[in-house]
């Protein structure tokens, strides 16, 4: 991965997060954190 396509998936990234945070107060920002905790939890019982 070159740095100018880092640099540009992590402003898309960035916006991303500014739009929820704007739009739908982090609703949607908060539901994928709690599916990616469940997951990581499901993964570390496979361990």
């Amino acid at each position: 991965m070159t740095n100018k396509l880092a640099l540009i998936i992590g402003i898309i990234i960035a916006a991303l997060f500014a739009v929820d945070f704007v739009q739908y107060d982090w609703a949607n920002t908060v539901f994928l954190m709690r599916k990616l905790t469940a997951l990581i939890e499901w993964i570390a019982f496979w361990r």
